[in-house]
């Protein structure tokens, strides 16, 4: 069985076709610049090989027809026929309180969807472009819904509400949500296989850190708590983004800067974080090649970034009684061993014990970096959202 993967961004498209018969990534890619000059598609191969392929691309449905054909060019292709495809899986931001799993998409799917595009007003309309554009291009072709929000479902009431009048909750949705919840399900799942422990057994503590980040307490198989909340602003500073924050220090600020909601939006999501601090870059190499060179901004940015994980960290241990496990996945996570040393550093107590040399050598591959003697076990686990998409399309379809 062969499965499309889809993730529509607002100026992009990210692709991978997937061969379900052993798992693996036939080609990927991405659009870039959807809507914009000088747009392009980057084609990688099964065979690591990487192709640039300058196209014009207006808007979505002329971006997805581009990587359709692209499938099927005698150059770059990997099949002969779109008719090869079974199934295309897209990657959806938000689902609110409407689905709390993967579907099969229908036109009462797509109405519901529709009921929630206030909650992600950036990336949902972006993500029914791709399946509108599918179904115009190759119609009657199954697509699944696979939600960045479904995973956090499980979320009892006392972790997901805020201090809010509840009315709030009740008119206007407003509660923590959380994503990067395939992710956090990918890792939660695979590094149980790792371990070779039942998930039902085990509490994990699942930390994808990357350019966007967020820390996942996984009891039990279940997600019990997240830090990201009614939208991915919220928990960790990121490479753009304060996360948590005083609210009335954004009214204060308003204020005295005189923006409107959407120009203090923009300020919390684009212009804050790394970024907002050090006035350098959202790019943790850069900021390490900052700090090298003696930035004392820098240093105290990349404390503040550290701190705020470790902080996550230990409040999830204390909220599910325990940690047997500590996850650390995407860009940053996967690759920076400084951020992991820094995170476990002066947690024996609560019984993580990192191995500090093997943890240095650790880049972007699966592998356990405790030390032999850790009560809990800390593990790199890179992260693979377009094989769990893929694995639930194809689930549903069977």
């Amino acid at each position: 069985m062969k499965i499309l993967v889809l993730n529509c961004g607002s100026s992009s498209i990210k692709y991978a076709l997937y061969n379900m018969d052993d798992k693996s990534v036939m080609t990927s890619g991405g659009a870039e610049r959807v809507g914009l000059d000088n747009a392009f598609v980057k084609v990688k191969l099964a065979n690591g090989e990487k192709k640039k392929v300058m196209h014009d691309i207006p808007e979505h449905t002329e971006g997805v027809k581009f990587i359709l054909s692209l499938l099927v060019d005698p150059e770059l292709g990997v099949i002969k026929d779109l008719k090869e495809i079974n199934a295309v899986g897209h990657r959806i931001v938000h689902g609110g309180e409407k689905f709390n799993k993967s579907v099969i998409i229908n036109d009462e799917v797509i109405e519901t969807f529709k009921s929630v595009f206030d909650l992600a007003p950036l990336h949902n309309p972006a993500n029914l472009k791709g399946i509108d554009a599918v179904s115009e291009l190759m119609p009657g072709l199954p697509q699944v819904a696979v939600f960045d929000t479904a995973f956090h479902q499980t979320m009892p009431k006392h972790s997901y509400l805020y201090a809010l009048p509840y009315e709030m909750y009740e008119k206007y949705g407003v509660r923590r949500y959380g994503f990067h919840g395939t992710s956090h399900r990918y890792v939660s799942q695979r590094v149980c296989e790792i371990l070779g422990v039942n998930p039902a057994d085990v509490n994990i503590i699942t930390c994808h850190i990357g350019n966007g980040a967020s820390v996942a307490a996984v009891q039990h198989g279940k997600c019990v708590d997240t830090s990201m909340g009614l939208t991915p602003h919220e928990g960790l500073m990121m490479g753009t983004r304060c996360g948590d924050v005083d609210a009335c220090a954004v009214t204060f600020l308003e204020k005295k800067l005189g923006l409107d909601p959407d120009q203090m939006s923009d300020l919390l999501n684009k212009k804050s974080g790394l970024l907002g601090v050090t006035g350098i870059s959202s790019d943790m190499r850069e900021i390490d090649e900052a700090i090298e060179k003696g930035n004392e901004l820098a240093k105290t940015a990349l404390d503040m970034y550290n701190y705020r994980i470790k902080k996550y960290v230990g409040a999830y241990a204390a909220a599910m009684g325990g940690c047997d496990i500590v996850v650390f996945t995407a860009g940053v996570g996967e690759n920076q061993a400084q951020m992991r040393e820094e995170v476990c550093a002066n947690m024996e107590y609560m019984g993580i014990k990192l191995d500090v040399e093997k943890n240095k050598t650790i880049h972007g591959e699966e592998a356990v970096i405790s030390a032999p003697d850790s009560r809990v076990k800390v593990v790199v686990v890179p992260t693979d959202e377009e094989l769990m998409i893929a694995s639930d399309t194809m689930a549903l379809l069977k």
